[in-house]
């Protein structure tokens, strides 16, 4: 039986690379039919704060992946959050230390640092705890523990001795098999020295509290970022220490920016509060961060989740890194908008108009739509879906509609060689195709817009320009037509007088400044 899970520390916003090690994690136990855990590692109370929790819990209720056991869905493994199972690692802690397996240290804080001073100014090679206290005895260690003394509790990495009296002498390297990567084989003089398991103030530490965790909620798999690699023997001489099975490893690929480097700030948006402050839809998001190190269907790009849920394999795995490119993610984004239809995706891009103000602002800031209004924004998504990429780009195309442009500088009207006054007489020709251009379809208004072109003898573009920019306030705009059939010719008519008065003003100044 599959079961694998998710275990973050909430101590920080939930992120591309958490995100996709909780997709791949989710997409193998469905693809399986197993289980998907969801724990909460908050040992670090230093870094913890509940707001994390609540993010996590929101980011994962927008991305629609649900777990099947966790915090706030119980299950037999329960309880779920760490910090409520701190008197299980106290008794794993104590066991491995009657297996002769872990050690009570007693350094202190201030003897440790002389240490690292020490070996700074000796340019020593030599990193990590010295293991002072691995030798002392059993009795003495008992006795010191008795009487009061603090102590923390370490892992004794095999260095070649028995770890006790009853098991053959260890070698000192230590051998597992990734499921991506193969066999794996790690010097154990390469492993972190003797790390704690056991904090002073009786708290473990992350490697103690993963696996007594991974061990007793029956985790079969463990799907995570390669970044942990290099911890993953001292969890296998863990396991062997407390004489348990590991499970299954498999280190997924890295996500890197487009210059080669893990992927952070610097290279844009990592957070996914901020990917959904910008307008994009969960389904994209989903889409493509699970491609991020993954192949599917030659020649296919779209996936839902249910087809992801149905498709993945831990076999379908890159080994080299993914490259995250926000372009390609921009393009899946307008493709899952251009699928949603007029309903959904004014609900979706609504929240984006109010906080900008499309619909007008109140003595207390940015007012809702009115039911008219909420029809004319539902209306207008025709003219914003096909070239939309983000959510939130959407109210700023639409200002136009639901509020009077100004009208711009008599030089915006003019086209590629011509001049005001030619300016001035294509706009009074469009005029007069108003009526026409905003009743019928867009094939029968470009066939009207045609023909004056021809009688014009001008190009459509450059008959069509000024129109669009006294009736938009701008040179580039959502569909022109599209935006004359949803404003009405009555309101256009009056846009487009506004701008012939202003660009006649603007030729009788001109013709005043040459007289004088």
């Amino acid at each position: 039986m599959i079961r694998d899970r998710y275990a973050p520390s909430p101590t920080g916003l939930q992120h591309v690379g958490g995100i996709r090690t909780a997709l791949f994690n989710y997409l193998f136990a469905r693809s399986t039919g197993g289980t998907f855990i969801l724990r909460l590692e908050d040992t670090d109370r230093a870094r913890f704060d509940e707001s994390f929790v609540k993010n996590l819990y929101d980011t994962f209720c927008w991305l629609r992946i649900h777990w099947d056991e966790g915090p706030d869905t119980g299950g037999p493994r329960a309880p779920y959050i760490q910090s409520q199972r701190t008197d299980l690692y106290r008794k794993y802690a104590e066991e491995l230390l009657e297996k002769g397996g872990a050690y009570r240290c007693f350094c202190s804080a201030e003897r440790l640092e002389r240490v690292r001073a020490d070996r700074e100014a000796e340019k020593s090679s030599q990193t990590g705890y010295d293991r002072h206290c691995r030798n002392i005895s059993a009795e003495e260690s008992a006795k010191r523990a008795a009487d009061g003394e603090v102590f923390t509790i370490r892992l004794k990495i095999p260095l070649g001795e028995a770890i006790n009296a009853s098991s053959p002498a260890a070698v000192p390297v230590t051998r597992f098999t990734d499921r991506l990567l193969g066999d794996i084989e790690w010097k154990n003089s390469d492993i972190s020295p003797d790390p704690v398991l056991l904090k002073s103030d009786g708290f473990p530490t992350y490697h103690l509290a993963n696996i007594v965790d991974d061990h007793l909620m029956g985790i079969s798999h463990v799907l995570r970022a390669q970044e942990w690699l290099s911890s993953t023997p001292l969890h296998i001489i863990l396991y062997a220490a407390f004489g348990w099975g590991p499970p299954e490893f498999c280190h997924l690929p890295m996500v890197m920016g487009q210059d080669g480097k893990k992927l952070s700030k610097r290279h844009g948006a990592t957070s996914i509060d901020e990917f959904r402050r910008q307008g994009y839809l969960a389904e994209a998001l989903i889409n493509y961060i699970a491609l991020l190190g993954c192949s599917y269907e030659e020649g296919k790009d779209i996936y839902t989740l249910e087809d992801l849920e149905k498709q993945f394999s831990l076999d379908k795995l890159n080994k080299a890194p993914a490259v995250f490119d926000y372009k390609k993610l921009e393009w899946y984004n307008g493709q899952y908008i251009r699928m949603k239809d007029d309903g959904e995706l004014a609900r979706l891009a609504l929240p984006f108009a109010v906080e900008q103000g499309l619909f007008g602002k109140t003595g207390t800031g940015n007012s809702e739509p009115n039911a008219e209004q909420l029809a004319l924004f539902t209306a207008a998504m025709g003219l914003v879906r096909e070239r939309a990429v983000l959510l939130g780009e959407i109210p700023s195309k639409l200002g136009y509609v639901f509020s009077e442009p100004g009208v711009p500088a008599p030089e915006e009207f003019i086209p590629k060689k011509a001049d005001l006054e030619a300016a001035r007489r294509l706009l009074r020709a469009g005029r007069e195709l108003v009526p026409a251009l905003s009743a019928g379809s867009d094939e029968t208004a470009e066939a009207a817009a045609k023909a004056k072109a021809g009688q014009e003898e001008i190009k459509i573009g450059d008959l069509l320009m000024p129109l669009r920019v006294a009736v938009t306030g701008a040179r580039v705009s959502p569909p022109l037509f599209g935006s004359l059939r949803l404003l009405g010719a009555q309101k256009c008519l009056a846009r487009i007088d506004r701008a012939l008065e202003a660009l006649d003003k603007a030729a009788e100044q001109g013709n005043a400044d040459l007289c004088e």
